[in-house]
């Protein structure tokens, strides 16, 4: 049996402040993200299912990640719960902006850490998250490996 990595593509924009980082990105401030998810399975060998040939629909993969990730994080501001940025997205929640508190830096790194787990959660049994690539820039991206982990 043969295994298949396929890939989907999403962008997202996303705010977010490094509190304690010694250079600019320690104020607010956003980018354009794009998110590679490449899962990993056997294409369906039988012919009279649905999804005759496929490892997994493009559509399904769509929808798992754009529910886990993208509807949530698109246009939020991210914030470290654990530091004093706590008191400045109380202030923008009481304005009605979108704020995610989460309990790591939210960096690239970690942010793919974050992403994978909520990914990984939701693939049907048969299909692996071979790997996740965020990138922040044209420049600059973190990568996750299932075989790294």
């Amino acid at each position: 049996m043969n295994t298949i990595r396929i890939t989907k593509q999403f962008n997202f924009e996303t705010g977010h402040a490094l509190y304690g980082y010694d250079g600019k990105c320690k104020n607010v401030h956003g980018h354009s993200y794009k998110l590679s998810v490449t899962v990993s399975g056997a294409p369906i060998t039988d012919n009279s299912h649905v999804k005759y040939g496929m490892v997994i629909d493009f559509s399904d993969l769509k929808k798992i990640v754009k529910e886990e990730i993208v509807d949530i994080f698109d246009h939020a501001t991210v914030f470290n719960q654990n530091t004093p940025h706590i008191e400045l997205a109380k202030e923008l929640q009481a304005r009605d902006h979108h704020v995610i508190l989460v309990d790591y830096q939210p960096t690239s790194e970690m942010m793919v850490i974050d992403f994978a787990a909520k990914i990984k959660s939701r693939l049907p049994k048969n299909i692996n998250l071979f790997s996740l690539k965020l990138q922040e820039t044209d420049t600059s991206f973190a990568e996750w490996f299932s075989s790294d982990n």
